[in-house]
């Protein structure tokens, strides 16, 4: 085997955006019942021209008015399964509108079993009204796939409330300037599935478990005593390196090519440690380096 030459470790620069400042329209889309309305009187809340469920036809119409508007600096609007037939046309649509103004495509999503709870809650029907609602859900799901793949930002709400879904929006909109890549790191565990709003997932399961250390397993990785336990490994400091300079290379890359969001997410066994150590780690190194960041620790408090 080659030997391995070790090469200086770059870190990212701050962030920018290299297309010039422009009226900003947010695309909000996804399944019923994974809180579109929340995320729309939210960004409403913070100032945004809100339009729920705009007919495709009139999509670039609205999205030149924004352009030309000089009252309305940014909007946002709801497109969704209402659409019927017609939602088939949106990607080719909104491929067009991403050449007028700087746009960014939210797409909402939520597990069958949050969904179905919600529509029982509610009581009201879904809009496809099949022939039962876990039917409609996923005929939905499935019709929706094509958007869900053009999506700058998966947001999953099956374990948020609606206050926790408005403060999220709110961190991601208000304080940040119109140039920046958001970033979002997550840690979570294996055990309870991967992130589906992850753009890149990092597995740390090959570090040694604080949790069969007795004096570790009722912390977690927010702990000085246990970051210190998982960062005195050699191989720690080696793959937190070699992330670095992945990202230093990678979001650079996002950040020309218009990216405005980025979720990256640590995962180990349980969701607790060494998840929660490296989520940390990254979330600093990252905001050092000029990038807002929003850390959330999905399994913290799971067994």
């Amino acid at each position: 085997m080659a030997k391995r030459r070790k090469e200086p470790v770059s870190t990212p620069e701050p962030a920018r955006q290299t297309r010039a400042m422009r009226p900003e329209l947010v695309v909000i889309t996804g399944v019923s019942g994974s809180g579109k309305a929340t995320v729309l009187k939210a960004l409403e809340d913070l100032g945004y021209y809100a339009v729920d469920n705009l007919p495709m036809a009139l999509l670039e119409t609205f999205a030149g008015l924004v352009k030309e508007s000089s009252s309305i600096r940014r909007a946002a609007l709801v497109v969704d399964i209402r659409e019927g037939d017609l939602l088939s046309r949106f990607p080719e649509n909104y491929s067009r509108i991403r050449s007028m103004l700087r746009t960014c495509l939210l797409f909402l999503d939520a597990a069958d079993e949050s969904l179905l709870r919600r529509f029982s809650e509610t009581r009201r029907p879904h809009p496809l009204g099949r022939e039962s609602v876990l039917a409609s859900v996923q005929a939905e799901r499935k019709q929706l796939e094509p958007i869900r793949d053009m999506a700058d930002q998966v947001i999953v709400t099956s374990e948020l409330t609606s206050a926790q879904l408005r403060k999220m929006i709110g961190e991601t909109f208000s304080a940040l300037n119109d140039t920046a890549l958001r970033v979002a790191v997550i840690s979570f565990g294996f055990r309870h599935g991967v992130p589906q709003e992850s753009d890149l997932v990092f597995d740390v399961r090959f570090l040694p478990n604080p949790n069969y250390v007795p004096e570790f397993k009722a912390l977690s990785g927010k702990n000085p005593r246990v970051a210190r336990y998982v960062r005195s490994f050699p191989q720690t400091g080696e793959f937190l390196k070699r992330v670095q300079a992945l990202l230093a290379f990678l979001l650079p890359h996002f950040v020309a090519e218009g990216k405005t969001y980025l979720t990256i997410a640590f995962g180990c066994t349980g969701g607790r440690h060494r998840s929660v150590m490296m989520a940390e780690e990254m979330a600093r190194h990252l905001q050092r380096n000029g990038y807002p960041v929003r850390i959330s620790h999905r399994d913290i408090e799971k067994q």
